[in-house]
């Protein structure tokens, strides 16, 4: 089933999503990857404030590709997420409602997920220049020396993710490879 959200990312929008929901979210979210992951927690754990607001906020792990002249962002494909799990669960417990990227998570994200009712969508990898089109304006906000690795702040319209695990800790790679190895005991 195709759902359409709109940022903020609330509880109430995520109570609703269930595993394998193809999503398609306009509004703002974030562009983060480990290095800067590893800065924003290093800042929460001195207390200070974030570049960006992310109480019921989206990050989406990218390193994109420079922006052609008429667009806001070049090819913007999903980074592999377990980089980030030593930090998704502290930004979690801040107020992260989202995180976009591709792979598994740990036992820790997972429950993080649960504890604070967030969601982990996948974006589609091989499709990074569809998932750039639909990015309609671009910020970098923090961390420049990190190049692709940035902090920005986009615009997205209709950019199209897949619910992976949902606010209850149901996990479609779980559930899917579960469904596979029965169908092949059959």
């Amino acid at each position: 089933m195709e759902k359409r959200i709109t940022t903020p990312l609330t509880e109430e929008k995520v109570k609703d999503l269930k595993i394998g929901d193809a999503v398609l979210i306009s509004g703002t979210i974030y562009t983060a990857r480990d290095a800067a992951h590893a800065r924003l927690v290093k800042l929460l754990d001195e207390g200070k404030e974030l570049p960006m607001d992310i109480k019921d906020g989206i990050i989406y792990y990218v390193g994109p590709t420079p922006a052609k002249p008429g667009k806001a962002l070049g090819s913007a494909g999903p980074t592999t997420s377990y980089r980030m799990d030593p930090y998704a669960p502290r930004l979690l417990d801040e107020g992260l409602r989202g995180m976009i990227g591709k792979g598994l998570r740990s036992k820790e994200v997972i429950d993080a997920i649960v504890r604070n009712k967030g969601v982990y969508f996948a974006a589609i990898g091989g499709a990074a220049a569809l998932i750039g089109k639909s990015v309609k304006k671009a910020e970098l906000i923090a961390y420049e020396d990190l190049g692709a690795e940035a902090v920005r702040k986009l615009e997205v319209e209709d950019l199209p993710v897949v619910v992976v695990i949902d606010s209850k800790g149901n996990n479609l790679y779980k559930e899917g490879q579960d469904a596979y190895l029965k169908s092949m005991e059959k």
